[in-house]
């Protein structure tokens, strides 16, 4: 077994990596605070519960074989990244696309559901790109079920922080949003911010 490599600088080290991966924006992030103000705080919380779910089931897999056949089969993970890209790509004009607060038109006629957003963790870039680094970084040969446990524990207590306060932020433009053209504007900017935010992850 290899010297063990849990120690106080590699816990902080992570620690801030999952901060930094959790809280910046991101597809997940993105649609929450759409949500959030489109929908309310109770509504978003299948949602966010399918986010918590998804993670978890991501970033076990990965640590648990995912990552090596990622690594060693290239071509897997970039079909994977191009049918995440796509579909983010198409939520992204969906939301773009809403109209008035509350879901009310055709376009956007209720919030993500908990199976709907568990499954898009399987095609989320972002958390693909996430779990994967995490995984190089701070799973180690000779401790792996017991270094998958702790990044998977780290990225699910900080992750649930993290939806709230973008999920809230949602709710609290709710009232300066319910003019309609304020949240058909809103709702395009944040199809569009969306939309860059996959764009962005073309080259990684």
């Amino acid at each position: 077994m290899s010297p063990d490599p849990l120690t106080l600088p590699l816990l902080t080290a992570l620690v801030s990596f999952t901060v930094a991966s959790s809280i910046t924006p991101g597809p997940n992030n993105i649609m929450l605070t759409t949500s959030g103000v489109n929908f309310g705080m109770a509504r978003t919380v299948p949602h966010m519960a399918g986010i918590f779910t998804g993670l978890i089931i991501i970033m076990l897999a990965t640590g648990f074989g995912l990552g090596f056949v990622f690594q060693e089969y290239p071509i897997v993970r970039r079909a994977v990244q191009a049918t995440g890209i796509a579909y983010t790509l198409w939520l992204a004009w969906k939301i773009a696309t809403a109209g008035s607060l509350g879901g009310g038109d055709a376009h956007h006629p209720h919030p993500m559901r908990f199976g709907a957003a568990v499954a898009f963790q399987w095609v989320n870039p972002k958390l693909w790109v996430m779990t994967i680094t995490a995984t190089a970084l701070y799973v180690h040969p000779g401790h792996v079920a017991r270094d998958v446990a702790l990044v998977t524990l780290v990225f699910s207590i900080i992750n649930i922080p993290c939806m709230l306060i973008w999920a809230g932020f949602g709710v609290a433009l709710r009232d300066f949003l319910k003019i309609p053209a304020r949240i058909r504007a809103f709702n395009m900017a944040m199809g569009l911010l969306l939309a860059a935010s996959v764009v962005m992850l073309l080259n990684m």
